[in-house]
């Protein structure tokens, strides 16, 4: 299934606001659709730098790097974007977008353990290379904080419920069965959605801190771009 990039235009045209040069931040590569997109907006002169976390958008931003010089990948959290930077010696931008929330392709493939419609190991980790996978996350947190993050993050009104059920089953390696237990303790389903996706959406976002990493991202962002043009869309 290919990769459809969220107000592709949209945004990219936002971020250039009508200039074709300068240095541009793209703060979540992905498949790199906006990235591909900025770059054959601009001119010779121009550099893009992306973040990403995900190995897999790592290898197709190489490939990018290989084939357009004005480009290069950064592996690190858009909330290190200042630390990253200074790291190159560059203090300000001329435009940064952000496409915020987990992939596609992430949720897609079964291995990345993002989805309860894929059954794989219970992992959600967006970079997989580093950090506890959901598993280990669940065998280690209290019933009370899982409970206060089910209701947090997932706006989950039964999440004392689930949080209950998914510390008395012990230790969870697949989806499926995370799934499965979600399912047996939620009294009341909603229509057209499956009763563990509030559940699966809180737990992706603590382990992977994005609440965290957006909060502490977006003043650093604000201040390293010379004209404030900020666009962040988010994904649907």
């Amino acid at each position: 299934m290919s990769h459809i990039s969220v107000l592709l235009h949209e945004t990219v045209d936002g971020v250039l606001a009508g200039r074709d040069t300068g240095i541009f931040i793209d703060a979540t590569f992905g498949r790199g659709g906006h990235t591909q997109l900025l770059l054959s907006k601009l001119d010779a002169n121009a550099r893009v730098y992306a973040f990403d976390k995900d190995p897999q958008a790592l290898e197709v931003a190489a490939q990018l790097e290989q084939e357009d010089s004005r480009f290069k990948i950064i592996h690190a959290s858009f909330a290190d974007i200042q630390a990253e930077l200074s790291n190159i010696d560059i203090t300000e931008v001329d435009g940064i977008m952000a496409d915020l929330g987990v992939s596609s392709p992430q949720l897609d493939q079964a291995e990345r353990g993002f989805s309860f419609m894929h059954d794989g190991p219970l992992d959600m980790r967006m970079d997989n290379s580093q950090g506890l996978t959901a598993a280990e996350w669940l065998l280690e947190i209290e019933e009370e904080k899982l409970a206060n993050i089910i209701y947090q993050y997932g706006e989950e009104r039964y999440s004392r419920r689930i949080a209950r059920a998914i510390k008395q089953a012990g230790e969870i390696t697949t989806t499926a069965q995370l799934a499965e237990i979600v399912k047996v303790a939620h009294p009341k389903w909603e229509k057209h959605k499956h009763p563990a996706t509030r559940t699966f959406q809180a737990i992706r976002i603590a382990i992977n801190k994005e609440l965290d990493d957006i909060e502490v991202f977006l003043p650093q962002a604000v201040e390293s771009v010379s004209y404030t043009h900020l666009t962040l869309p988010t994904k649907r």
